[in-house]
């Protein structure tokens, strides 16, 4: 079954037409200013016009105050919030109270003992996003193009909804399904020519992977 797809970081007319042509389910605008992705939340709104009710409108924002949440979700009117940094399971809890928006919980993940963070999320959280955790070095919680152990994903309770992220493109999302059996997948740096400048080419090449990793096994008789 194909997964749901999320094109995150999403800053021009010309990717977000062609991530919705090719059917994504999911686009994200990232809130968080030291990335190169970010975007103002009034552009965004305007950028995420064409798309409502096409796909889900995701906010990617990372520990946000309520006065933050205030602004982008008024400019914005997102479908989902993504809570990108260290937010609790109470925080989560008062967030979806305040705004009542469903929340991706997004969980870096390096190793097994990672995954056990998700435990204390179940029931609060919406929906997973597992992404591979940061460099060394690095101020981007996400995009920053690097991947994890996805046989780790395996353990996982089936009633666990997720999007697998870090790292996927064009040559390793194939792969990255076949192991992990993920529902959801996001990319963000897989498919750009530079950092936050999405490529309509290379999106076209992410999702031509994706199809071709989708199809039914055939099997050669005589």
């Amino acid at each position: 079954m194909k997964p749901d797809i999320k094109i995150c970081g999403l800053k021009t007319p010309e990717a977000i037409e062609r991530a919705l042509k090719r059917g994504a389910t999911h686009l994200g605008f990232n809130f968080f200013e030291k990335s190169p992705r970010y975007v103002e939340p009034d552009i965004a709104g305007k950028l995420a016009e064409p798309a409502r009710g096409k796909a889900k409108i995701v906010a990617v924002v990372v520990d946000p105050t309520n006065d933050d949440l205030d602004e982008i979700i008024a400019l914005l009117r997102p479908d989902m919030l993504q809570l990108h940094g260290s937010e609790s399971p109470e925080r989560v809890l008062t967030i979806k109270a305040v705004y009542g928006i469903p929340v991706i919980k997004a969980l870096a993940v390096r190793t097994a003992d990672d995954l056990k963070r998700v435990e204390a999320y179940i029931g609060i959280a919406d929906r997973f996003l597992f992404d591979a955790k940061p460099p060394k070095g690095s101020e981007l919680p996400g995009g920053n193009g690097v991947s994890f152990d996805w046989s780790l994903l395996t353990w996982l309770d089936g009633s666990i909804d997720y999007m697998l992220s870090g790292g996927l493109n064009k040559s390793n999302v194939g792969q990255a399904l076949a192991i992990s059996k993920a529902p959801g997948i996001d990319t963000a740096s897989g498919v750009e020519s530079a950092p936050g400048v999405k490529s309509p080419e290379m999106i076209d090449e992410f999702f031509d992977a994706v199809e071709e990793a989708c199809l039914p096994e055939t099997t050669s008789g005589s």
